[in-house]
């Protein structure tokens, strides 16, 4: 998270529990199991950082800085890109929809592995400037704003695309944080980014209960249609 220690352990445990219950609320495992889990993976994230803080500030947690750091990083750069439009495409049921989703599940492949090949070639390091975390990345610069734009083609646009209900308040939330650390954090984007989209998990929890509503809904329907 991007101001201390103490609030990236509290919101990676807070984030585990929305996670256990959107598992839970997870009607369709082989369907929306992608899905529920996006709040654990963004526990992960938030404990990973908040080594980081203790690595950077208490020199008995000195030597858990660089894996903490690229624990924190391979989920920012490399897993979010695939996982993300997995996730969505894995809940679509609409044809043209699907396809386009494909798509972008394609971006964000090429994205996840060109930035896995980044940090397995470059060196990145962690700071704290004020009250947050800068992640210096040494990715070659002509590639940097390419990997911008399909950073937020991988991450925002299926939102867009889905046809799930109550997603497009998640497309809302998402854009709104995004610009908001675009103009506000710009530094500190990757980090600071990731937190408020941590904090949009209640939301994906939100769709899944309409998901488990319309499927009991649907399961009902059918019932008083064919009486056993």
């Amino acid at each position: 998270m991007c101001f201390s220690a103490n609030e990236s352990f509290i919101s990676g445990s807070v984030l585990t529990i929305i996670g256990v219950a959107s598992v839970v609320k997870a009607k369709t495992p082989s369907r929306a199991a992608a899905f529920a889990s996006i709040p654990f993976i963004f526990a992960i994230q938030q404990f990973s950082e908040g080594f980081v803080w203790l690595s950077l500030t208490n020199s008995s947690y000195h030597g858990l800085q660089q894996i903490s750091t690229y624990i924190f990083l391979i989920f920012a750069h490399i897993t979010w890109p695939t996982w993300l439009p997995l996730s969505i495409l894995l809940l679509e049921k609409k044809g043209k929809r699907k396809n386009i989703l494909f798509l972008l599940l394609g971006a964000g492949i090429v994205l996840s592995s060109y930035y896995a090949f980044s940090l397995a070639s470059y060196p990145v390091t962690a700071e704290i400037d004020g009250y947050h975390i800068k992640y210096i990345t040494d990715y070659p610069s002509a590639l940097v704003t390419v990997g911008s734009i399909f950073y937020g083609v991988a991450t925002i646009l299926p939102t867009f695309i889905s046809s799930v209900n109550r997603m497009r308040f998640l497309v809302i939330a998402i854009t709104l944080s995004y610009i908001a650390t675009s103009v506000f954090y710009h530094e500190y984007i990757v980090s600071v980014w990731c937190y408020f989209a941590a904090l949009l998990s209640v939301i994906i929890y939100w769709i899944l209960y309409g998901l488990q509503k319309i499927s009991f809904n649907k399961s009902s329907l059918t019932v008083s249609v064919n009486p056993s």
